[in-house]
């Protein structure tokens, strides 16, 4: 009987034993009772150019407050304040002072108004007070500094090619300049081929890069100075122009292009593409740092094509949409080759051009 009592007794333990072992592992496999249980974070989309924001850890309420509706012109409304605003062009990976320009000490050189005739010319280390006509091809200017009171700063002439500006300031003086005291183009470009503009500073000249082809990238274009011309008007200024006709390629990449004159005082664009002279094509516009001007951006036209835009930054800096009437204006959706893509606002809202 003892014998008996003490194999029920250990049964029985046995059975409570089971039961709590299967309450357990019920309460594991539900994740009941487990503190570090908890819906995963889901960090916000970086956009290109700015710093990554602090992940959050659950959807914004249906309550919260909406975005206020972004300006016309500029897409959709802004994303959430999580979304951290790129603030400069130096602090987001584009050009400024401290990147561009002659990296060597330089010897004055009191040049004048000089003509270069000499095929394969390298003009390095000079600080130049006057202006650089070229006839000649493949001349290269490099650390350097040009201080012009003429038309230009540097002028490409018909004919001859091969061109490169790089790691140069280009400015002028304003009020000494022909055009009624003003200056016109840093760069121009009249030859018939490609040239390379890059690692620049420019400033004061009223259109600073004026060309059809050519690949202008790392630069920065800034305090461009408004004047009136000859014929007693404000002259437009842009701190990149084309005006259409052109047989080659354009290619403008990873610039800082700002145009902070007024418009009442002759401001377009930070890129102008107009076809002034023939139909604008073969234009690629990519990851550029964009302010000012009537509209940031003049996207060439009724019969552009072959034009690609593609992940610039529109700042805000001069104007709430970029341009005092909004980033971009004369949009050309239809024709071929265009491409409209990744181009947003510096505070995160996407840039859509206008129907």
């Amino acid at each position: 009987m003892l014998r008996n009592r003490r194999r029920l007794g250990a049964w029985l333990l046995a059975a409570v034993v089971l039961v709590v072992v299967l309450v357990l592992y019920d309460a594991d496999r539900t994740g009941v009772g487990d503190p570090k249980a908890a819906p995963p974070t889901t960090p916000s989309a970086t956009l290109p150019g700015t710093a990554a924001p602090a992940p959050t850890t659950a959807a914004p309420s249906p309550s919260a407050t909406p975005s206020p509706p972004a300006p016309p012109g500029t897409g959709e409304p802004s994303p959430t304040a999580s979304a951290t605003p790129c603030t400069s062009p130096g602090a987001c990976g584009y050009p400024d002072a401290d990147s561009t320009g002659p990296r060597i000490a330089l010897e004055r050189h009191d040049t004048g108004n000089m003509s270069v005739k000499k095929d394969g010319t390298v003009i390095k280390g000079w600080d130049i007070r006057g202006s650089l006509d070229i006839y000649a091809n493949d001349v290269t200017v490099i650390d350097s500094r040009i201080t012009s009171t003429n038309w230009w700063g540097i002028n490409l002439r018909p004919g001859y090619s091969g061109l490169k500006v790089l790691h140069t300031t280009i400015t002028a003086v304003p009020g000494k300049g022909p055009d009624n005291g003003g200056v016109n183009y840093a760069v121009s470009n009249m030859g018939g081929s490609s040239i390379e503009v890059g690692w620049c500073d420019i400033s004061v000249f009223g259109n600073a890069l004026s060309m059809g082809q050519g690949d202008l990238h790392d630069n920065y274009v800034h305090d461009l100075v408004a004047f009136r011309n000859q014929g007693g008007e404000w002259q437009h200024t842009d701190a990149v122009i084309s005006g259409g006709g052109n047989k080659g390629r354009l290619t403008v990449r990873h610039n800082t292009l700002l145009n902070s004159t007024p418009v009442d005082k002759g401001a377009t664009a930070a890129v102008g593409l107009f076809a002034d002279t023939g139909v604008v094509s073969s234009v690629v516009v990519e990851d550029n740092w964009l302010a000012g001007g009537a509209y940031a951006l003049y996207g060439g036209g009724p019969g552009a094509t072959g034009i690609q835009v593609t992940g610039n930054v529109f700042s805000t800096q001069y104007h709430p949409a970029s341009g005092a009437y909004g980033p971009v204006t004369a949009w050309n959706a239809g024709g071929a080759g265009n491409v409209w893509k990744n181009n947003r606002m510096s505070d995160g809202r996407p840039v859509e051009p206008a129907p």
